[in-house]
C-alpha cells in the first residue's frame, strides 16, 4: 500500500501541471493508501504545505480554490489549444480533444468554488 500510495502522491504532482492528469483524485486515494499503511507518510500528506489543502478543502468542503479553477482551465484550454493547432493533425482526434477540454472544463467548474 505505501508503493502504491507513492505512485499516487506523483501522479497527484503531475496533475498540478498536466491539465488532463486530475491532481485531487490521486491524492486521496494516496490518503487512502497511506492510512492503510502508515501513519507517518499519511500525516506528511494531508500537513504537506501544498498538497494537503487538495484533500482538506475536497473532504471538508467539497469545494476547491478559484486560482485552481482558473489555473487549471487556463493550462487546460493551452495544451489542448496548442495540440489541435499545431501538433494533431487529424481531425476526429482533433474533436476529441476539444470534447475532452469541454467535459473537463464542465466538471471543473460543477465544484464550488472555495470561499477564502
Amino acid at each position: 500500500m505505501l508503493l502504491a500510495g507513492n505512485f499516487f502522491v506523483a501522479f497527484g504532482i503531475l496533475g498540478i501541471f498536466l491539465p488532463l492528469l486530475p491532481t485531487t483524485p490521486f491524492l486521496l486515494l494516496a490518503a487512502a493508501c497511506y492510512i492503510r499503511s502508515s501513519e507517518r507518510f499519511y500525516n506528511w500528506l494531508m500537513n504537506n504545505k501544498w498538497l494537503g489543502n487538495y484533500i482538506k478543502n475536497y473532504r471538508e468542503k467539497k469545494s476547491i480554490p478559484l486560482k485552481v479553477k482558473v489555473l487549471s482551465l487556463s493550462f487546460l484550454w493551452l495544451t489542448i489549444g496548442y495540440s489541435v493547432l499545431f501538433v494533431v493533425n487529424i481531425f476526429l482526434l482533433r474533436v476529441i480533444l476539444i470534447l475532452i477540454a469541454i467535459g473537463v472544463t464542465i466538471h471543473v467548474l460543477s465544484i464550488r468554488t472555495l470561499k477564502q
